[in-house]
């Protein structure tokens, strides 16, 4: 059997170095039985390693004519001792520790002359717990895709019996539904004219704010703020993880109007700025988030992926926490409305577009001499809202790790499991040698946005940002209540 790649899930394949590798992963914490042997780690590693049957994708490699992917084609037997492997750290509660380990599995890329994905274990000699870290090349699929398949190879119960990991499942892909080719011509071509149509109309809407002459819409690309994190990807990763309780932030959004999305851009946002600003960064500008935009149908479940990916501006020049979400949830809506009366092939092709010119200055190495499309990428995706079992050992916790856009910046993505918002940050080591503490300003600024609400008086005092004095007049409400008082 034999699939065809589609041309976004190439590009990962395309744009894919040493120094940026385009695979995205996942750190599982797990807890054993209780009545688990001491070698039960190793016990488990040796089970994984002989299931050497493999379903699509995960028994296909990518088949290329003069380096250019053409299609994945099975592979006649799996190298076990490449796909599956362990480890063994001081303490995996350690989490620093564990980041630091993490970050280096990271960085390196997956051998392109086989399938494209590998578990490995990791363990001590100190607890009852052990972890998992996953990786898995974009092109195989998009995040809802691959967070669909690894439920296949978890359960709501614990089981012994019948296990069988994510690479050997059925993983239940649907064949495209054959249609009436006449039909599938004329509806095809009626796509591309409507495609065409609105990825010129979004063209001229940016056109337009770049001449000033209508304001309201998504930011122009390359307009991001350079920091130290931005710039050309270099070779070497820093990892971070973090936990919110996502019943907080759904009663947050209930009392303030807005989206968790929204909530969580805010948090990140007021996160990222204080981190920068321990290296000194001041800003005249609001930072911008990348945010990836789900393409799919309601129910779809193809393979591959279907997603576009568009600057968000974000917040700039106020204190009150409140008062920023308030600048976020505009900014996302102006996105998210141009988003919703675009054809989604238009929006996707529009994200090629610009990814292409961004693609072309990392290959170029002079990242370092545009402005970034965006500071942050933010993903935010529902994971599974029940406890699940891996075989018989209970799985903790599921951070998503993604993989670096090119302009750099700092990838953050949030994926709910069991009622908590667990959170994967990743960016390059060049100038940093920790992301442990923006996890924790991120934490911070998450609790002040609630306490906020009730206490008008929390700002985020100095987060770097300069404002530009504008001169005020009888009619600005500060200077009309102080005359009121008088």
């Amino acid at each position: 059997m034999t699939k065809k790649i589609t041309f976004l899930d190439k590009t990962f394949w395309i744009t894919e170095s040493e120094a940026n590798p385009k695979h995205v992963a996942g750190l599982q914490l797990l807890e054993m039985p209780e009545d688990a042997p001491e070698d039960y780690v190793e016990q488990l590693f040796a089970e994984l390693q002989s299931f050497n049957k493999a379903v699509p994708p995960f028994n296909c490699k990518v088949s290329r004519f003069l380096g250019y992917p053409v299609k994945l084609s099975p592979v006649e037997q799996l190298n076990m001792d490449y796909h599956v492997q362990i480890h063994v750290l001081d303490d995996i509660n350690n989490k620093p520790e564990l980041h630091k380990f993490v970050a280096k599995l990271h960085e390196t890329w997956l051998d392109r002359d086989k399938p494209l994905w590998q578990y490995h274990l990791i363990k001590d000699q100190a607890n009852n717990g052990f972890a998992i870290y996953i990786k898995v090349h974009h092109m195989y699929g998009d995040g809802a895709t691959l967070i669909r398949w690894f439920q296949k190879g978890y359960s709501e119960q614990k089981s012994s019996q019948g296990f069988v990991p994510v690479w050997a499942a059925d993983l239940a892909l649907r064949d495209r539904k054959k249609v009436n080719i006449f039909k599938q011509i004329m509806t095809g071509l009626w796509d591309i004219i409507i495609t065409v149509k609105d990825l010129i109309w979004i063209l001229f809407r940016l056109l337009l704010k770049l001449l000033r002459i209508n304001q309201v819409y998504m930011p122009i690309p390359f307009s991001g703020t350079k920091t130290m994190l931005t710039g050309q990807v270099k070779k070497g990763r820093v990892v971070s993880t973090l936990d919110i309780d996502f019943s907080r932030v759904k009663t947050l959004s209930k009392r303030v109007r807005a989206s968790a999305n929204e909530i969580m851009l805010c948090a990140f946002d007021i996160g990222v700025h204080r981190f920068l600003k321990d290296y000194g960064h001041t800003f005249d500008k609001a930072l911008y988030t990348n945010m990836p935009i789900n393409l799919r149908k309601p129910g779809e479940t193809t393979s591959g992926n279907k997603i576009a990916i568009v600057p968000v501006e974000l917040a700039h020049g106020e204190k009150d926490p409140y008062l920023r979400l308030r600048q976020i949830i505009e900014n996302h809506r102006i996105v998210k409305r141009a988003a919703r009366v675009s054809h989604p092939a238009a929006f996707s092709y529009y994200t090629l577009l610009i990814q292409s010119f961004s693609t072309l200055f990392e290959v170029l190495h002079i990242s370092d001499w545009f402005r970034p499309i965006g500071n942050i990428l933010v993903s935010n995706m529902p994971g599974p809202p029940k406890t699940l079992f891996f075989k018989d050992a209970k799985l903790l916790a599921n951070y998503p790790i993604s993989t670096m856009t090119p302009g750099g910046g700092v990838n953050i993505t949030m994926l709910t499991y069991n009622g908590i918002a667990q959170i994967g940050l990743v960016c390059c080591d060049s100038e940093i040698s920790s992301l442990e503490p923006m996890s924790q300003y991120i934490q911070e600024a998450f609790d002040m946005l609630e306490e906020c609400v009730d206490d008008p008086s929390l700002n985020v005092d100095d987060i770097g940002e300069q404002v530009l004095e504008i001169p005020k007049t009888i009619v600005d409400d500060e200077i009309y209540d102080a005359g009121i008082k008088d």
